[in-house]
This record gives C-alpha cells, sequence and structure tokens, in this order.
C-alpha cells in the first residue's frame, strides 16, 4: 500500500510539474523580426530586419495560455544599404535616438491541438501603442540536440500593420503605401 501511494504521489507530481507554465528566454542568435514595405506605391518591396532582440515567452500547453514579451532595438534595423539604414534610423521613421526600442506584448489564444495560433498583444513603436494581432504559422517544441536535450522553442509569425498608425507618414505624399507586412522568426533558448 506505501509503495502504491508513494508512486501515486509521483506521478501526481509529475502531471504537476508538466502543467506549469514554462519560461523561455528569446535566443537573440536565432530571432529576427522582419518586414516588408511599398517602395514609391508598388513600384517595389523593400525588406529589411532588425538584429538585436531579447524578451521572453511563457507557454502553459495545459491551461492553454501564455504570454509574449518582446523587446526590439530599433537602432539595429538593417535593409542592406546604408544610406536608407540611417534614414530609417531618423525622426522621418524609428526615430531610434528618441525612441529607442520597440515592443511587443501579447497573450497567445486559440489553441489548436495544443497549440497557440495567434497573440493577441499591443505593438509600442515610436512612442505609438496599438493592437496587434500575430498569426502563429508554426509553433514547435523539442528537446535540444546539442543542449543536454533540454526544451527549446520554435515559431513563424505574421501581422499586417499602417505603418502611419504609429506616425511614421514618410513617403505617403509621394505615393508609398502605408500597410507594413510583419514576419517575426524566433526561437528560444533551453527552458530553465
Amino acid at each position: 500500500m506505501r509503495t502504491f501511494l508513494i508512486a501515486g504521489l509521483a506521478a501526481t507530481l509529475a502531471a504537476t510539474a508538466l502543467a506549469e507554465p514554462v519560461t523561455y528566454k528569446i535566443d537573440p542568435k536565432h530571432t529576427y523580426p522582419s518586414f516588408e514595405a511599398d517602395h514609391f506605391g508598388g513600384m517595389s518591396i523593400w525588406r529589411g530586419k532588425f538584429t538585436k532582440t531579447s524578451g521572453s515567452i511563457t507557454l502553459d500547453r495545459a491551461a492553454k495560455s501564455g504570454s509574449v514579451d518582446v523587446t526590439i532595438d530599433t537602432s539595429s534595423v538593417s535593409v542592406g544599404i546604408e544610406d536608407l539604414e540611417k534614414h530609417l534610423r531618423s525622426p522621418d521613421f524609428f526615430d531610434v535616438a528618441k525612441y529607442p526600442t520597440a515592443t511587443y506584448q501579447g497573450k497567445f489564444t486559440n489553441f489548436v491541438d495544443g497549440k497557440p495560433t495567434e497573440v493577441q498583444g499591443s505593438l509600442t513603436m515610436h512612442g505609438v501603442t496599438r493592437p496587434v494581432v500575430l498569426t502563429i504559422r508554426s509553433l514547435k517544441c523539442m528537446p535540444h540536440p546539442l543542449k543536454n536535450k533540454k526544451e527549446f522553442c520554435g515559431a513563424d509569425a505574421a501581422a499586417m500593420i499602417d505603418r502611419s498608425e504609429f506616425g511614421m507618414v514618410w513617403g505617403k505624399n509621394f505615393g508609398f503605401g502605408m500597410d507594413t507586412k510583419l514576419a517575426i522568426q524566433v526561437e528560444t533558448d533551453v527552458a530553465k
């Protein structure tokens, strides 16, 4: 009887441990939020990314909940053209001297087969906070083959924003479209 109780207690503790939320630190070497923006009303599409990102993701699969907290260093914007990067850092766009970071905070929603398919959250950029829903196109967690088999996760998410809603209207009078596609590639470090 005692053995049965100990085994039952161990099983209960194991189930409780699995049901607890797990917090993952974002791996900055594998996380690059990117964007696509119009150039001269359909002349071409410009693409860029941010190379410095930090934050955390908390996931509770049993409770079908979790959160995302991401900070982007706006001065790390990279498009491959130095003059354009300087312009993007200027007050016409990100104004990195005044607003050195952009942040996104949200909650996981719409779980399907144990995985969230959306993040309902808010993006703060250029001193303006607006609601932004991220669509999670893929999310995978697995034991890391190189780090003691501890779990890590990766995801691909997307959203569309109107950059004019964040006070970045440069080019509008030249016919530039304001819709900007966001694509977020993220991986976490192993769970602690």
